[in-house]
């Protein structure tokens, strides 16, 4: 019922836009079975309404019936040529989409897609026949034009291609691009006269622009008239000695001549030209130290030039680190190395590639004051990189400067965001829970390694220190063991991991398992630490060995002696505990 009166409607508006509406001639307008014009009307309109709510299964059928109801109709063969394409069968693709263009050859939107599947299925003739067509019927279709250009040099056609690229001269006027596609077809083609005429033509539209007549120049060259395109390269050089173009091409005929001579001299020339791009200077230099490489590596040369750049007052901080990294693969010392990253700071303060390798450097060398004057520079110039905070952080930490530790670290989270590196903030975190927890600063200890743990929660790290810290107290002593357990199943061999998870077990009384790995312990380090000794010490005289407890306090109390491991309060307690052979917990 709602297709008939789609097309009652259409033809009631026809009748009335006549001024011939009337009972007789309705009547007479809607015979009883409507015309295959209307049916297909119908149902196509119907397709597209369901292609518009996206039911593309329902429009997809829907096209199927209007071609069974009138398969002289083109509309739906284009609109089904779009579904067989995403289905990805392409035959039938291409089969509607030449009916509909045959069915309708003046339509533009369907020679386009015509053309477009020729053009997939490879066969180049018959796309340029089509996109002719197209453009016949627009000629103000430049992108038409331009895929011409491509099928007709495809087919190796040049003289259609030169045509074509004649058309959109007409409608772009003279201009590089057009020029030297034009030239560089003369010469596909075997018209070196008619390939240097068009570039010649183009540098006396602009005499005074020398890049043109480089380009001249170049098309000489490429052409056979070497001599000819040399005499004006060096006429361009007189008058402009810095011409980039020129000299590039020069570089290139003494290369071609093993002229190493002549090379050297115009490699300097570029790379010592102001007008010189960075990206041209970067090239020139990898291609020197290939060729270095090839010839046995000598590095002399190769830093010769950079140095010679990097004294110029145009230098630039980025061929700075390309000659840092340079020596890097070299293996040439740091110290030769420090002051070429210097330099790039003094070209550029906000380089952090070369300030985080000096911090590394000076880490390397234990320098700490030196790590700490680093980054407290980097902090003004690169805020928001979390690296330097960090490092500052463990400098101000190993020199035992907690208060300028704990600020460097809090500074540093100011920054983080959702797309920081987990393991630095983790690590941010552990660490100031380790400085909060050695300042007494207790709950906040906690909730840092909390927040460590959010961020990376195999921390083992963190959840070594948190563990030991929170059994200390005797608290939460579940918990853990349940985070010192990770740690020695991550790294079974660590004697602190083992000795934290034994002190765990000895805290929750269970003496029998504490031993098992308190002796594994002192296995895995030969060398143990005081307070390893007396935890040892401990746990041996709750399951028994009272003897070798006092032997081990004995030896933790002789390693503090030498290593001031233990503290003052805990070394009384230690002694006492020797001299009254019997554990005490004070």
């Amino acid at each position: 019922m709602r297709r008939l009166t789609v097309w009652m409607v259409t033809i009631m508006m026809g009748l009335t836009c006549q001024g011939q509406v009337s009972t007789d001639s309705v009547s007479a307008a809607f015979p009883s079975v409507p015309t295959t014009a209307m049916r297909y009307d119908a149902m196509f309109l119907d397709a597209i309404c369901q292609r518009e709510k996206g039911n593309s299964d329902a429009c997809f059928d829907l096209l199927n019936h209007c071609i069974e109801i009138d398969s002289t109709r083109a509309e739906a063969y284009y609109f089904l040529t779009q579904y067989y394409s995403a289905l990805k069968d392409k035959e039938k693709a291409f089969s509607y989409a030449l009916k509909a263009t045959q069915l309708e050859p003046g339509n533009a939107t369907f020679l386009e897609t015509l053309g477009n599947a020729y053009i997939q299925q490879r066969e180049y003739a018959k796309a340029a026949e089509t996109l002719e067509k197209l453009y016949e019927l627009n000629r103000d279709r430049e992108d038409v034009l331009g895929v011409l250009v491509q099928l007709y040099e495809q087919l190796e056609d040049y003289d259609h291609a030169i045509q074509t690229l004649a058309r959109l001269e007409m409608m772009e006027g003279k201009t590089e691009r057009l020029s030297l596609a034009k030239s560089q077809l003369f010469t596909q083609k075997g018209d070196k006269k008619a390939a240097i005429s068009e570039i010649e033509q183009l540098a006396d539209q602009y005499p005074n622009d020398l890049n043109y007549r480089c380009l001249y120049a170049t098309t000489l060259y490429q052409n056979g008239q070497q001599k000819k395109a040399l005499a004006l390269y060096q006429d361009i050089l007189r008058e402009e000695p810095t011409n980039r173009n020129a000299l590039m091409a020069m570089l290139g005929y003494y290369n071609e001549q093993k002229d190493s001579a002549n090379m050297d001299c115009t490699i300097e020339r570029i790379l010592l030209n102001k007008e010189t791009t960075l990206q041209d200077r970067v090239a020139l230099m990898r291609q020197v130290i290939s060729d270095s490489e090839q010839h046995g590596g000598d590095s002399t040369r190769v830093l010769q030039l950079f140095h010679q750049m990097l004294r110029q007052p145009e230098a630039e901080a980025d061929m700075a680190i390309f000659c840092a990294t340079y020596m890097n693969l070299k293996k040439m010392p740091q110290d030769s190395i420090v002051p070429i990253l210097e330099r790039a700071l003094q070209l550029a303060p906000d380089h952090a590639a070369a300030r985080l390798q000096l911090v590394s450097y000076a880490w390397q060398a234990e320098d700490r004051d030196r790590v700490i004057a680093l980054c407290r520079d980097a902090r003004q110039y690169n805020p928001d990189e979390m690296a330097f905070y960090y490092y500052q952080g463990i400098a101000y930490y190993q020199k035992e400067q907690l208060d300028d530790a704990l600020n460097a670290f809090q500074n540093g989270i100011s920054v983080i965001t959702a797309d920081s590196d987990p393991a630095i903030v983790s690590d941010f975190y552990a660490v100031m829970g380790d400085i909060m927890h050695q300042k007494g600063m207790e709950q906040e200890a906690y909730a840092a390694y909390d927040s460590c743990l959010v961020w990376k929660d195999d921390n083992i790290g963190c959840l070594n220190n948190y563990a030991y810290y929170l059994s200390e107290k005797g608290k939460q002593l579940e918990k853990a063991e349940q985070m010192s357990y990770r740690t020695i199943k991550a790294e079974p061999k660590n004697a602190t991991y083992l000795d934290t998870y034994a002190w765990i077990l000895f805290m929750q009384k269970r003496y029998d398992e504490a031993k098992i790995y308190i002796d594994q312990t002192l296995q895995c380090d030969s060398d143990s630490s005081a307070v390893m000794l007396e935890h040892a010490g401990d746990i041996y005289y709750h399951t028994g060995n009272a003897a070798e407890a006092v032997a081990l306090w004995q030896k933790a109390l002789e390693r503090s002696s030498e290593k001031s491991e233990i503290k003052d309060d805990r070394k009384k307690v230690l002694i006492r505990k020797i001299k009254l052979k019997k554990y005490l917990k004070e």
